[in-house]
């Protein structure tokens, strides 16, 4: 094998490992891309000036810090609805919309890799990349690296251009930071190893024949639905009953395909009926639920129809 095709495989070898890093680091899978792909980029037209003074691996994940830490330096922290903003007071039709880049995002599998199988699958929970964004970035690589990727304090120093020292106080500073900080979205997740299949199953049966009666029945009392790119979220059954009544239009005659997010967790891909074309249907958003007692705690509708794409997801689907 050439010198060429090994610095490639190198290179591969590192990228779902590289791909979750800039993710929890950047809270979009779409940026996270971005940033291994112009990590690709600059690892390989610098090649030539690795020196061997510490591993390929750490050199590359240098790369890769750099360019998360450039890309926050102006970047607003990114959030999730239920942590915006109260519930809605009104419900209405939700019009109001924030950038994509206001929002997390959910992300597919990163690919198998057996140092993948040792990263906490738990650090993937939406409600901690949540957390994350609340820690300043440099920090936030830290506790990354360390608590995550269970790297020495010597080799994230040398990651970060900083002391052991200055690693281990941040480390403390970030630790701190997160036993404090309280959101609404921790508090509402629920994303167990081993979900409810059987609510999960009654959830797509009662969204698919539109039965508000009995969808609105799977919440729990104080259930919530939420829908970025809409600050707008929906907190009571009530409220829930309302505002399913208000969009039936729009989503009645929908189907569910079955996928998974952030490390494995169930959800479902909504397609919606095509409006110009009443022989198919048409990508909407992605539903991520999380249960409590055997009932649905929170409903995530992430609307991004984007997404479908980096799921290997169709552009559209036969009734």
């Amino acid at each position: 094998m050439s010198e060429t095709a090994v610095d490639l495989q190198l290179l591969e070898n590192l990228k779902p490992g590289l791909t979750s890093f800039c993710y929890r680091m950047l809270g979009s899978i779409d940026d996270a891309d971005d940033a291994v792909q112009e990590t690709y980029i600059r690892a390989w037209q610098s090649r030539d000036s690795f020196r061997q003074e510490s591993s390929y691996k750490t050199w590359v994940y240098r790369i890769a810090s750099n360019l998360c830490l450039d890309k926050l330096r102006q970047a607003k922290r990114r959030t999730l609805p239920v942590d915006f903003s109260n519930p809605a007071a009104a419900i209405v039709e939700p019009r109001e919309t924030l950038p994509e880049s206001s929002w997390i995002w959910v992300a597919p599998d990163f690919g198998e890799n057996p140092e993948e199988a040792l990263i906490r699958k738990d650090t993937l929970q939406l409600a901690f990349i949540a957390l994350l964004q609340t820690l300043p970035p440099r920090q936030r690589a830290v506790l990354i690296l360390k608590d995550v990727f269970d790297w020495s304090s010597k080799q994230i120093a040398e990651t970060l251009g900083m002391s052991p020292a200055a690693v281990n106080s941040a480390l403390q500073r970030a630790r701190e930071t997160l036993n404090r900080t309280r959101l609404r979205s921790d508090e509402l997740s629920r994303m167990d190893t081993e979900p409810d299949r059987e609510l999960l199953s009654r959830y797509v049966e009662a969204f698919e024949q539109f039965d508000i009666d009995a969808l609105v029945a799977l919440f729990h009392e104080e259930g919530c639905m939420s829908m970025p790119p809409f600050a707008m979220w929906v907190r009571g059954r009530n409220d829930l009953f309302e505002f399913f009544s208000l969009t039936r239009p729009h989503c009645e005659g929908s189907r569910f395909v079955p996928i998974t997010v952030n490390g494995g967790y169930p959800a479902f891909a909504q397609y919606m009926p095509n409006p110009e074309n009443a022989a198919v249907l048409i990508p909407w958003g992605i539903h991520v639920l999380e249960v409590k007692d055997h009932q649905i705690l929170h409903v995530q509708n992430f609307i991004n129809t984007k997404l479908f794409l980096r799921f290997g997801l169709p552009e559209q689907i036969h009734r």
